[in-house]
């Protein structure tokens, strides 16, 4: 990019009318046109150059800033790739069945309800998605809750904390490699950090779910969709506890604190082997679904979606979604209009603690306003994380503040994507649910608190980055 020093930058009304009109652009396009996320981001980005060049910023400087811009993404983008292609392995070989077949077995009527939410944080920890657990696991449960006689919005609170506990720290979901790729982190050491707020929100929620789910211990376990998926699954599948081997090298070498993408690779490779060996998968099948992704027909619909997923062309859409964050944040850093909004901040935010605040706030209206936070990671994270080392802050605090305001609040907001799915799958309006899911709100609660109280709040460290 041109001379930092010397590059020409707009004034502050020209950044505050980019800006609005950023903003309007993406408000009218996800929720008045309902138009994919990524084409209103790439939409946006286009405009954010006219407006710039308009302004006087040469296209050269623009063109370079998106280029800079994205290929910041390089590592995050091939992570993408590497967790596709070890879910995909993790289905062929039988790792995910497995952990589905014995959870699901574990089920007993007194237990059921934090059963339920530990069942569904292992799949969607191991897949990495919130929302395949949800159509899956999560539609069963509510099957074996109405014959057990459980609530059903206490059942979709268990559903939801437990797939939306998963995919807040699983490795393998998009949102943690999202939030760590802009705010430029790692992305196992920011998942530890936000535990600080979401651990003891989700320990809380298995409390009440142990003794709300107490009074239900003379029920009988059952149902059609509970039958159909422990049936269809054993039918698949040849079991051994070898399937669990994928798991425990990727765990092991996490905690030996081994790159991610070796790791990520070793794991499928892992499963690639246990796929042939156990489950008879030839090796052009087992590459061909590194590639695709895992896709089998096995008579019961509920299980197919259970199974079909992953692969390498999986995550090109997550991919799109940030070459188009990139196409809209790159024009904005160019321009200065990033510099500009770090400078109203500041003035709203005297000490390190009341920048973490409003960080938390602003992301939280935002994602309400956009209802989508794979639009708000990339442009508030973009937008916030350079002021947070000069507040003396580690960045992780903003990878956590993201990921409680963000996939805490996703299910909860109606008009969001992930709000509405969310209900329509389970059968249970997001207010009904709403109070028996306290991780979600609970966890924004706890990273308040750690901004206001100061206690959990990381400092910069510039030598350990």
């Amino acid at each position: 990019m041109s001379n930092q020093t010397t590059r020409r930058i707009v004034k502050p009304w020209q950044a505050v009318l980019m800006l609005l009109v950023g903003i309007a652009i993406i408000i009218v396009g996800l929720l008045v046109l309902k138009l994919n996320n990524r084409i209103v981001l790439a939409i946006d980005g286009v405009v954010m150059c006219v407006m710039a060049s308009i302004f006087g910023i040469k296209y050269d400087d623009l063109q370079a800033g998106i280029k800079e811009t994205i290929s910041s993404m390089i590592v995050a983008i091939l992570i993408l790739f590497a967790v596709g292609v070890l879910v995909a392995t993790w289905m062929i070989s039988g790792t995910v069945p497995f952990m589905i077949y014995y959870g699901m077995k574990l089920l007993t009527p007194g237990m059921f309800l934090p059963i339920v939410c530990l069942l569904c944080t292992f799949m969607s920890a191991l897949a990495g998605t919130s929302w395949g657990t949800l159509a899956t696991v999560g539609v069963a449960c509510m099957g074996v809750a109405q014959g057990l006689g459980v609530p059903l919005e206490v059942t979709a609170g268990a559903v939801c904390v437990g797939a939306f506990f998963g995919d807040k720290v699983s490795p393998l979901s998009d949102s943690p490699v999202i939030t760590s790729s802009v705010v430029e982190i790692n992305m196992m050491e920011g998942i530890k950090h936000s535990l600080l707020s979401t651990g003891p929100a989700y320990l809380l929620s298995l409390v009440f779910f142990f003794v709300y789910g107490m009074r239900f211990g003379s029920g009988t376990v059952g149902g059609e969709a509970y039958n159909e998926i422990l049936t269809t699954i054993d039918r698949m599948y040849n079991f051994n506890f070898l399937m669990l081997l994928p798991v425990a090298v990727v765990i092991v070498l996490i905690v030996m604190k081994k790159p991610t993408l070796p790791t990520f690779v070793a794991g499928s490779a892992t499963a690639a082997v246990i796929a042939m060996v156990f489950q008879g998968a030839g090796l052009k099948e087992t590459l061909s679904v590194m590639y695709s992704g895992f896709s089998i027909e096995t008579g019961s619909s509920i299980v197919d979606a259970m199974l079909n997923r992953g692969g390498f062309t999986s995550m090109l859409s997550v991919v799109g979604l940030l070459i188009a964050a990139g196409i809209f944040g790159g024009p904005l850093r160019t321009a200065g209009v990033v510099e500009i909004f770090l400078e109203y901040t500041k003035k709203m935010a005297k000490t390190p603690k009341s920048m973490a605040l409003v960080t938390i706030l602003f992301h939280a209206v935002f994602f309400t306003i956009t209802g989508a936070y794979y639009v708000s990671y990339p442009v508030v994270g973009s937008m916030v994380k350079d002021l947070y080392p000069e507040y003396g802050l580690h960045k992780k605090n903003l990878m956590r503040a993201m990921l409680d305001t963000g996939t805490g609040l996703a299910p909860l907001v109606p008009w969001a994507t992930t709000g509405a799915y969310t209900a329509t799958t389970l059968g249970v309006s997001n207010m009904a649910f709403a109070p028996f899911a306290p991780m979600l709100w609970l966890s924004i609660v706890f990273s308040i608190l750690i901004s206001v109280t100061g206690i959990g709040l990381a400092k910069d460290n510039p030598a350990a980055e």
